[in-house]
């Protein structure tokens, strides 16, 4: 089957009992057993079945089957939110005294949460670019992951997975790829050689703006050590697994990052139109990038931009697209204030994947907590605007921002 086709009728899409063409919404905190010998059994998982949804529920189930499945994963276990997930991965894999290493142009929530694991004793090594060669140089014995971005959201730098994956498995070490920008669409990170793919779903997955979530992808490929990775010794029996089973049965249980039936529902329909919603805003945000890069005195960083650094994994690793994502140094943080208010479509806000076009200026949001330093490796200036382009015709989208540039500057010029 091709893509589209798979969405809507891979073997991940549920049979359900009643013929729904949908899976139900299992809005219930709870499931009632007809006897207390059952429910201990599931309890003690020797048993198939929900028992509380904090720990699992039909709908929830029917998102992660289907997210496995494109991934081509062996598990899934969708959380509250895309930091959630990041967090129980890791928190899954180490323990106080562990490091960890990422790229350094991350997203600044995620720049923040590894501060704060910081004070939990999990200690964060940066490297300026996530190579082969700079993973391989700070790896000590103390490295438990390596932790990075597919297509880095906003600077737009892309992690070669084999490259990387050959490095780290060479030491025993986990790939961890955040692949929201990409989305599997455009890359499938575990067959490039990842070993855990994590998505907010809450962008493109979702793609309707409606519902928080975020999910981890285990390939239950990676041979863990059980000495090194001591986080994970208590779930040596299951081997390879042992990480969705600690993942399932203990991190995600206990932090509760649980996501609600309803948002998994939401998120679980949002995955029907995702293909054909990826086709169009990377079509959309390639034709946009091209016009922008011919206006003077503005600044483009998209992949499909033949001077763009990374423009030869476009092919090599992301099915000759772009994606949705792309920034404007506009060079004044003045400028690309009045650019932005000057938008008529776009809108103002700080999510990206929706159906409609966002617009945001970074350094005075996302990155609020982050030093300068911080910003600029993550490709973050006082002048940079970023773009999560939608669905809109292209020519509206073409022209909102060529006005908006020149009535900014009109504005300026009084």
């Amino acid at each position: 089957m091709g893509f589209h086709t798979e969405l809507l009728h891979g073997k991940a899409i549920p049979v359900n009992p009643g013929g729904e063409i949908l899976p139900p919404v299992s809005q219930v905190a709870a499931f009632r057993y007809e006897s207390m010998e059952d429910l201990e059994r599931v309890f003690s998982h020797k048993k198939m079945g929900y028992a509380y949804t904090r720990i699992g529920n039909p709908t929830l189930s029917a998102f992660e089957r289907r997210i496995a499945s494109l991934e081509g994963s062996a598990d899934a276990v969708c959380c509250s939110s895309g930091m959630s997930a990041i967090t129980a991965a890791l928190l899954a894999i180490c323990e106080s005294g562990d490091e960890i290493i990422a790229g350094s142009g991350l997203y600044g929530g995620t720049i923040d949460l590894l501060r704060d694991l910081e004070k939990l004793g999990i200690h964060t090594v940066f490297a300026g670019e996530l190579t082969g060669a700079a993973v391989a140089e700070r790896i000590t014995g103390k490295t438990r992951a390596v932790f990075g971005e597919l297509i880095s959201n906003p600077s737009l730098r892309v992690l070669d997975i084999p490259e990387v994956a050959g490095a780290v498995h060479e030491a025993g070490i986990p790939l961890l790829v955040d692949a929201t920008t990409a989305t599997p669409y455009l890359a499938r990170p575990i067959a490039l050689g990842a070993d855990i793919v994590i998505h907010s779903t809450s962008k493109y997955i979702n793609g309707g703006g409606n519902a928080i979530g975020g999910i981890v992808a285990d390939s239950g490929r990676f041979a863990w050590d059980f000495e090194k990775h001591a986080a994970l010794s208590e779930f040596k029996k299951y081997g390879k697994g042992a990480f969705s089973v600690r993942l399932r049965t203990d991190i995600w249980e206990n932090f509760g990052g649980c996501l609600s039936p309803v948002n998994a529902f939401l998120n679980y329909i949002g995955l029907d139109t995702l293909g054909l919603r990826m086709e169009r805003i990377c079509d959309n945000a390639d034709r946009l990038a091209h016009a922008l890069d011919a206006i003077h005195g503005i600044e483009v960083n998209y992949l499909t931009l033949e001077n763009h650094p990374y423009h030869a994994y476009v092919k090599k690793e992301l099915n000759g697209k772009g994606g949705g994502v792309l920034t404007f140094r506009a060079g004044t943080k003045e400028r690309a204030f009045r650019i932005i208010n000057a938008l008529k479509y776009a809108l103002i806000a700080s999510n990206i994947g929706d159906l409609r076009t966002l617009v945001i200026h970074p350094a005075s949001t996302l990155y609020l907590h982050s030093t300068k330093e911080e910003r600029e490796e993550a490709g973050v200036y006082e002048d940079t605007v970023r773009v999560s382009v939608g669905i809109e015709d292209p020519e509206d989208l073409i022209a909102d921002f060529t006005e908006a540039i020149q009535n900014a500057d009109r504005e300026q010029n009084g």
